[in-house]
């Protein structure tokens, strides 16, 4: 394995909670903690990503989310990574992709939260990260009405894994997918953002006039 990858071994499974943890906080914490717990999990990674495509402002420097990350985050089991930056990555996708090629015989569990299910048809290759890996949907209570009534979860529903079988969800042949009600925790990182307890990152700087706007 290079260097600056994580050490995973196969027949392992891995958790991924992928994010621009800008800042991290204590509710990336919680659901870390409740997804160790119900997920029979060996290992969670996080994934602190570069930036996230679907977002026009980006995120502060991502050596120092890193380090607020590593800060936070104290755990034997659990390792902050920014192996998406390391990959060349920045669709999940693409990541998941090239985590399974690079570390073979490795079980992987995609970790994300009811409101990411809920617009999940607007990611990239969407459809590929559900026929990919087993898929775990964490939610606040009173969170998961949007999210279960969604194009993803409604094409997926046979599919779903009951919370009493969660523990084995790494274990199965994607796709399956998990939907799990955790205790509440009001940390938020855009409520820690607007309160100034993390400096904004800096506004894009606009295309000059009569350029052609980026490729999606």
């Amino acid at each position: 394995m290079q260097t600056g990858f994580p050490i995973a071994r196969p027949g392992q499974v891995i958790g991924l909670l992928g994010g621009s943890f800008d800042p991290a906080h204590g509710g990336h914490v919680h659901i870390t903690l409740q997804a160790l717990a119900r997920l029979g999990l060996d290992r969670l990674w996080w994934v602190v990503s570069p930036g996230n495509p679907l977002k026009l402002r980006g995120p502060a420097a991502l050596d120092r989310r890193m380090a607020e990350a590593r800060r936070l985050m104290r755990h034997p089991r659990v390792t902050v990574t920014d192996v998406e930056a390391r990959l060349g990555t920045r669709h999940t996708a693409d990541t998941l992709a090239a985590l399974r090629a690079r570390y073979l015989g490795v079980r992987f569990v995609w970790i994300m939260g009811a409101d990411n299910l809920a617009t999940f048809h607007h990611w990239d290759r969407w459809r590929d990260i559900m026929e990919g890996v087993p898929v775990a949907v964490l939610a606040r209570p009173g969170q998961g009405l949007a999210a279960l009534r969604s194009p993803a979860a409604t094409i997926y529903r046979r599919f779903r894994v009951a919370p009493g079988a969660a523990q084995g969800l790494g274990l199965r042949a994607p796709p399956a997918w998990t939907f799990l009600t955790v205790p509440m925790h009001g940390a938020s990182s855009s409520a820690i953002r607007a309160g100034g307890g993390w400096p904004a990152a800096p506004a894009p700087t606009p295309p000059p006039r009569g350029s052609a706007p980026p490729a999606p």
